[in-house]
């Protein structure tokens, strides 16, 4: 064990390098002078681990590194504890003989590894053992089991994604609004990696003869620990059918008795098997915008994937860019913590995003043209309730329709506050205007 934990603890020697810093670090830091515990939630390998990192050099600057112990539980070593939560205490005690210091951070990676995590962890917070527990999870179910509901009030949630355009626009060293538009062919480039690859970390970072590789090296570990495993999935075949007919058939609309007849599986299984896959944070399920809760669980739903990296699986690479940018649009605006659900009544709305009081109806069309125009704008006029803005979001156009915006996925993705929003909104056409419009200010 001490070889383990003191190649899981490389910090007691030095600080972590080569971290990307995330939009959420800060959030993360600030929450530190609270007691509650920290969770991490989200698919494996969108950095929670790396966040952890990042906490550790930040508590590091006034925390003798050497009371920080970090554990990460899906490492095969620690399979022996899977069914022994008191494993944590020797496992701990361990680490105190090592380090010949008392813990006053505990970092527990992939926590769901051991069953009954949650009687340790919630012993040791109401004992004030630590100062701080941090905690990360692949499942969206690992607060609501039986003793997680014990935590209630203990513990402070946050979702975790892989990076974001804006956070990749930032590591390529654009960030401000006048970069964006001087580099625009780089711009482009990086929302064609995102649409064909996604955003996981290391995917980004590796040659693209490398990604589909290993892509599909983190499909089948969601699927087989994640969903298979975890929940004691025992017709595996059937479980793969779905999983890939999901990828194959992305934003179409279904019910779970047309799947049922589709892969000759029945419909309660069809339900528990999508379940899985959402409780994985692999898919997502839309249902219907109504403020009726009925409405929403009656009507057909669609499927949208957490990374578009995985939608080249599915595909033999597609060049179906609608698809691919309306998963990605999707991806995008659940980065951004919105309500997200469809709406169709004789024409389809993307996507209705919903945050605080403010409602958006969006339309992701990848190429706006005069033969697809009247259905895009359709969408809009169709829409039984009121919505606070209205968006066709494409690949790289602008414009204005009556009160609809058509912007470019990386306008508006991009993050950036700065002087220029609201000028540049007016424009219509081309945004090579915008150097236009720079020197008409300047002027």
């Amino acid at each position: 064990m001490n070889k383990v934990l003191i190649s899981q603890n490389k910090h007691w020697e030095k600080r972590y390098k080569n971290l990307y810093k995330r939009e959420v670090f800060q959030k993360l830091v600030k929450n530190l002078s609270l007691k509650h515990i920290q969770v991490l939630q989200g698919i494996r390998r969108s950095g929670k681990s790396s966040l952890f990192k990042l906490l550790i050099n930040e508590l590091c600057l006034n925390t003798d590194p050497m009371e920080i112990l970090y554990i990460n539980l899906d490492d095969p070593f620690f399979m022996k504890y899977s069914n022994e939560p008191t494993g944590f205490y020797e496992i701990i005690q361990t680490a105190k003989k090592l380090t010949q210091k008392n813990i006053k951070y505990l970092f527990l990676d992939e926590v769901q590894a051991i069953s009954g995590w949650e009687k340790f962890v919630k012993s040791v917070y109401d004992s004030e053992e630590f100062i701080k527990i941090f905690i990360t999870g692949s499942n969206s179910s690992l607060l609501n089991t039986q003793f997680a509901t014990l935590l209630s009030g203990r513990y402070i949630s946050i979702k975790i994604y892989p990076l974001s355009f804006s956070e990749i626009l930032e590591i390529n060293g654009i960030d401000n609004f006048l970069k964006l538009n001087k580099e625009l062919p780089k711009v482009l480039k990086l929302v064609d990696d995102m649409m064909n690859y996604g955003s996981f970390v290391e995917v980004y970072e590796l040659d693209d003869e490398f990604k589909r590789e290993v892509l599909s090296t983190y499909y089948e570990t969601i699927l087989l620990k994640d969903c298979v495993a975890n929940n004691q999935i025992r017709d595996i075949k059937s479980f793969k059918e779905l999983g890939f007919y999901a990828l194959t058939n992305l934003t179409s609309l279904y019910s779970y008795i047309s799947l049922s007849k589709v892969l000759k599986i029945n419909d309660k299984s069809i339900k528990d098997y999508i379940s899985f896959l959402e409780n994985s944070y692999l898919f997502s399920e839309l249902k219907l915008f109504s403020y009726s809760l009925k409405e929403q669980i009656n009507n057909k739903k669609k499927l949208y994937l957490s990374d578009n990296g995985f939608i080249s699986l599915g595909y033999a690479f597609s060049s179906n860019y609608g698809k691919l940018l309306e998963n990605l649009v999707f991806t995008e605006l659940q980065k951004a913590d919105f309500d997200i659900f469809y709406f169709n009544s004789d024409f389809e709305c993307d996507f209705i995003a919903k945050k605080a009081n403010k409602i958006i109806a969006i339309q992701v069309c990848y190429s706006l043209t005069e033969e697809n125009k009247k259905r895009e704008i359709n969408a809009f006029l169709k829409l039984p309730f009121n919505v606070d803005e209205k968006y066709i979001i494409t690949y790289n156009q602008r414009d204005k329709i009556d009160d609809i915006e058509v912007i470019s996925f990386w306008e508006y993705f991009q993050g950036f506050n700065n002087n220029w929003n609201e000028d540049i909104k007016e424009l219509s056409g081309s945004w090579g205007d915008f150097l236009e419009v720079k020197e008409i200010k300047n002027n």
